[in-house]
């Protein structure tokens, strides 16, 4: 049995934000690939297959694993970063767009939640890092980007990452919460999660807000993001589509596309 180690952290920065970690002897952080930001001397790191909680398993246990972390868009492999040394030592990994860093501590929080896929930042070893689908058949069919999540299961601590500015909602019994799919970062595990149509052939048609939205019912804690990264990269290629520019300032962004030379 692997237990959850116990890890001390710190967060920097406000829209860009990093955390570090500061692990004791022998203590192990797991994180994903390509977040590692800079680490202390005497950190010895290793590439796992899986999410690290599945080590002393099997070979179908392992693969079985890394299966799940594959399906919700994540590596096959993790990065379990180890303090070799007799001190402490401290590593730090990065967000990777803007956004927040939101701490969360699973023996607090029922030793569970259910967060947006590729949301996961880094975790104390022993936390597995699973799939969540959604059984019901309505969020199956329209529930997009919120139909297949990740799970955090464990006592420790782990790190998520959202984008743009994050809130934080205690929903009570019953109350009902009405949201963009795409603007869930996480929920505790008694939350009811759901698909609602919009309604409305005007709202359908016009609306440019999508047919569904998602519906979250307490009781449990909610964390939400006001820009998912699925909603920047689509303006983004929006802007940088051939003629994307002259949507801007009518008759005056034409001339400005003509002065720049988009327009010849």
């Amino acid at each position: 049995m692997i237990y959850n180690h116990e890890i001390d952290y710190r967060i920097f920065g406000s829209e860009m934000q990093c955390v570090e970690v500061e692990l004791d002897p022998q203590e192990t952080v797991m994180a994903e690939p390509g977040s590692f930001m800079m680490m202390s001397d005497g950190i010895q790191m290793n590439t796992i297959f899986g999410d690290g909680s599945q080590q002393q398993a099997g070979i179908l246990g392992k693969l079985f694993s890394a299966g799940k972390r594959m399906l919700t868009g994540e590596s096959l492999f993790m990065t379990a970063y180890t303090n070799i040394g007799t001190g402490k030592r401290q590593v730090t990994f990065a967000a990777p767009y803007p956004g927040k860093i939101i701490p969360m501590d699973l023996s607090r929080l029922g030793g569970r939640i259910t967060c947006q896929k590729d949301a996961f930042l880094c975790a104390a070893k022993g936390v597995s890092i699973g799939i969540e689908f959604q059984r019901k058949l309505g969020t199956g069919l329209f529930g997009g980007e919120g139909f297949i999540m990740e799970k955090l299961e464990g006592d420790g601590m782990a790190f998520v990452h959202a984008g743009g500015h994050v809130e934080e909602r205690q929903l009570q019994p019953g109350e009902l919460l009405k949201i963009d799919t795409g603007c869930i970062v996480a929920f505790t595990k008694d939350v009811e999660y759901d698909i609602q149509f919009v309604g409305g052939i005007k709202n359908t048609l016009f609306g440019g807000e999508g047919v569904f939205f998602a519906t979250l019912k307490g009781p449990g804690k909610v964390w939400i993001q006001s820009l998912p990264i699925s909603r920047l990269a689509s303006r983004i290629m929006s802007f940088g589509s051939v003629g994307g520019r002259r949507e801007e300032g009518g008759i005056l962004g034409g001339l400005g596309n003509i002065f720049d030379g988009d327009g010849i």
